[in-house]
């Protein structure tokens, strides 16, 4: 840990001094300010083309599927160059009985073997799309083999308004300043224990407060580790036993008795003391692939548990032990997306799986509402902001409804690029991010 030699930065612009303050229009996560995906943005676009309506399109330093984060008027996003490893064999489809190309879903674009690997991270001019720097670190130890469907940049960037945290699927993490500047690095695959999972990593870390929260549920060990945003040393270690698998992001909620952290893995849902890593409640079974991360509202935890149609929730946090019978207001056993997670907006739960449908459910009672198909698949997670839902396809349409208990679909924009990482919004754009260019929507 430290200020270690062998990092790249590259000043396009001058910034040698940043100073930001958290505000409102902040998109500091994978998923927004709380989490949840949802924006108190006003002014958002609606509609828009790859012609109309795009402020700015900037070339990334490599390719990926995370999403970027916007502090202040700085975008980050996170990229692989040169080469990965491809896991050998069959690499399934979301489309399923159909040409998954023909709905938008292909392989990400790879380097040519032999290149060396190495992990950027870019800030970008908010307004304009300038580069204004970039920090680069190499890919240390064996490159752990992926789906052909994303790489060792998958992992989102975090922020708490005056550091950024990012993680790659090696286990490299490193922190740095708003002006590109390392403040400490680690390398938890070398520290800890590999980074091989089925398909790569894919968990984001969390702040919360002045810690940063990553799950590593994987082959040779899983666990959950808190560390000091500060200066990346542990805080605790919740060791969760082997023969755990997890792409999810943990997901802090606060409540009275305080903050937990809730992890949605392969053997159940969990829950921890985020002061001590003690562990408190847990409820559900076996999920083969969890991949989405719930949301909060007005104290309840939404939340579905991936792979294909699968169960979605709703759970009142502050139990203890098994809560199956006591904390679970309701539960749905199908009908829950394979990737993306759910988004809550007046008074209802919004979704898009794999398949092309859109649902709406009842956050009371999960009651499903309503279900409109469209074309394409949704790995992407909705966002939520001005009454409306954006869902995000791989074939680069964004499908904009009414937050409502009918179906109103409002516009259909075609930006004409692959898109599998979810969007941000902040001060009046939405970001898209595809394979290899970060998309700023609106004026």
């Amino acid at each position: 840990m430290g200020n270690l030699p062998g990092w790249r930065l590259s000043v396009a612009l001058a910034c040698c001094t940043a100073v930001s303050t958290v505000s409102a229009s902040d998109w500091l996560q994978w998923r927004g300010p709380s989490g949840n995906g949802i924006s108190t943005e006003s002014g958002l676009p609606l509609k828009w083309s790859a012609t109309d309506n795009v402020a700015w399109a900037a070339p990334l330093a490599g390719h990926g599927v995370s999403t970027p984060i916007v502090i202040g008027d700085r975008v980050i996003v996170t990229s692989q160059v040169g080469a990965g490893v491809r896991r050998p064999g069959n690499h399934p489809r979301l489309v399923q009985g159909g040409d998954p190309a023909a709905a938008g879903e292909r392989a990400l674009p790879a380097a040519a073997a032999g290149d060396k690997t190495f992990f950027a991270v870019e800030a970008f001019s908010h307004a304009t799309g300038a580069r204004l720097w970039e920090y680069r670190l190499e890919a240390e130890g064996t490159l752990t083999p992926v789906h052909d469907k994303h790489n060792l940049a998958t992992p989102s960037p975090a922020s708490d308004g005056s550091m950024i945290v990012a993680w790659f699927g090696t286990g490299q993490l490193v922190a740095m300043d708003l002006t590109g500047k390392p403040l400490w690095r680690r390398h938890l695959g070398r520290e800890i224990s590999p980074f091989d999972i089925q398909w790569g990593h894919g968990s984001s870390p969390a702040i919360f407060g002045d810690t940063v929260f990553l799950l590593c549920d994987h082959t040779p060990a899983s666990y959950l580790l808190a560390i000091d945003k500060r200066t990346g040393k542990d805080r605790w270690k919740a060791d969760r036993g082997q023969g755990r698998a997890s792409y999810s992001t943990p997901f802090v909620v606060a409540t009275p008795s305080g903050a937990e952290v809730i992890v949605n893995s392969s053997q159940r849902v969990d829950a921890y003391d985020a002061a001590t890593g003690a562990p408190l409640w847990h409820t559900g079974g076996d999920n083969r692939f969890p991949i989405p991360v719930p949301v909060f509202h007005d104290g309840i935890i939404y939340m579905s548990r991936g792979y294909r149609s699968g169960p979605y929730l709703a759970i009142r946090p502050g139990g203890r032990g098994d809560v199956t019978g006591s904390h679970v207001v309701w539960s749905v056993e199908t009908g829950a997306p394979y990737v993306s997670s759910l988004v809550y907006a007046n008074g209802l739960l919004f979704m898009a799986n794999d398949t092309g449908i859109v649902t709406a459910a009842d956050a009371k009672t999960g009651e499903r509402l309503w279900q409109h198909r469209v074309p394409g698949v949704f790995s992407a997670s909705p966002i939520a902001a001005e009454g409306r839902v954006y869902f995000v396809s791989e074939s680069g349409r964004t499908l904009v409804m009414r937050a409502a208990r009918t179906v109103e679909v409002l516009a259909e924009n075609d930006l004409g690029a692959h898109l599998v990482a979810s969007p941000a919004a902040s001060r009046g754009k939405l970001f898209l991010r595809s394979d290899d260019r970060l998309f700023a929507i609106g004026k």
